[in-house]
């Protein structure tokens, strides 16, 4: 639960491009006292600080730390995690599974013993399978347990449909579920600029080539940059998340989630449209769907099994 006697604290375990541009945004939007935690030495203390700098700047007045002691987050009230290898040009995110895995393994031992009370969120790639190997590893209840995914895919899939309407990308809200890479799945009947279905205002032709792009959008990014990839957008909808959860909005948002039965899915986390409240995932939202997107979801989740199952054979804990 959430502490309500006193500002929430924060923690952003990994103090590279993401989770120093996400506690930038959680600063500036007064969500919390923040906590960089980071293996290298000065690095998160080093960002912190130019952080805490700004803040007679740009107007916020909340703590920001840095530190390489994992105790420190004692008391974390929500905990996001971007720590891990990042893509490299012609990697898929399953090429990461390994490495990743070991990394993911470490950290949540270390929520486990000193934040046990918190929520957390993963943005370590691959995310959906990350956050199944978080979720066993820590021993949370499901709604405590999340990936930052589904928001980041709409969002791209927004700016798309904006830039092919020449309009403001405010007024376009995507929905996109699925697992986060290639077998994502755009939903363009849910998809509406301030409520007309984008299916009443482009192509098939137009949408199946935004479709593409929004499945290639990190792709893209990762090809441009060539030594790095995406963190503004990805930590943007992080904030999304913590922002829903810890002023207990109610807001309806596509997360990496574990589902539980609905859409014939069961014990598996991936992106569905869910309410995120103060106690976490509140409950996940079943959409009507045509059976070839049914279809089509039940084959992003078989992406999301088949690395599960990958680490198992390298010995991951996770469990039949």
């Amino acid at each position: 639960m959430i502490n309500t006697l006193s500002r929430p604290k924060i923690v952003s375990i990994g103090a590279g491009n993401i989770g120093a541009t996400f506690a930038q945004y959680c600063a500036e939007m007064s969500l919390g006292d923040i906590l960089l935690l980071d293996i290298v030495e000065g690095l998160p203390q080093g960002k912190a600080l130019d952080l805490a700098q700004a803040s007679s700047i740009r107007g916020y007045s909340v703590r920001i730390m840095g530190s390489n002691d994992f105790s420190d987050m004692k008391d974390a009230d929500i905990v996001v995690v971007s720590a891990g290898f990042p893509r490299k040009p012609g990697m898929s995110r399953l090429d990461l599974l390994e490495k990743n895995g070991k990394i993911i393994s470490e950290i949540c031992e270390n929520i486990k013993s000193y934040a046990p009370n918190s929520i957390v969120i993963i943005i370590t790639n691959p995310l959906d399978i990350m956050v199944q190997l978080a979720y066993h590893i820590l021993g949370f209840p499901p709604k405590r347990v999340m990936g930052m995914a589904g928001i980041l895919d709409s969002a791209r899939m927004s700016l798309f449909v904006a830039s092919e309407l020449e309009i403001d990308p405010t007024q376009v809200n995507a929905m996109v579920l699925g697992s986060h890479g290639d077998l994502m799945v755009p939903l363009p009947d849910y998809t509406c600029v301030n409520g007309i279905p984008i299916t009443q205002l482009l192509s098939k032709e137009k949408i199946e080539k935004i479709i593409e792009r929004t499945r290639k959008g990190g792709a893209e990014i990762v090809s441009l940059l060539k030594t790095g990839s995406a963190y503004y957008a990805p930590s943007a909808s992080a904030v999304r998340m913590v922002k829903a959860i810890l002023q207990d909005e109610k807001s309806v948002l596509p997360c990496a989630v574990y589902a539980n039965g609905e859409y014939q899915i069961t014990g598996y986390f991936v992106g569905l449209p869910c309410v995120l409240g103060r106690v976490g995932v509140e409950k996940i939202i079943e959409l009507p769907l045509t059976q070839e997107k049914l279809k089509e979801l039940h084959y992003s989740v078989e992406e999301v099994k088949q690395g599960i199952k990958q680490l198992r054979e390298l010995g991951f804990p996770i469990p039949q």
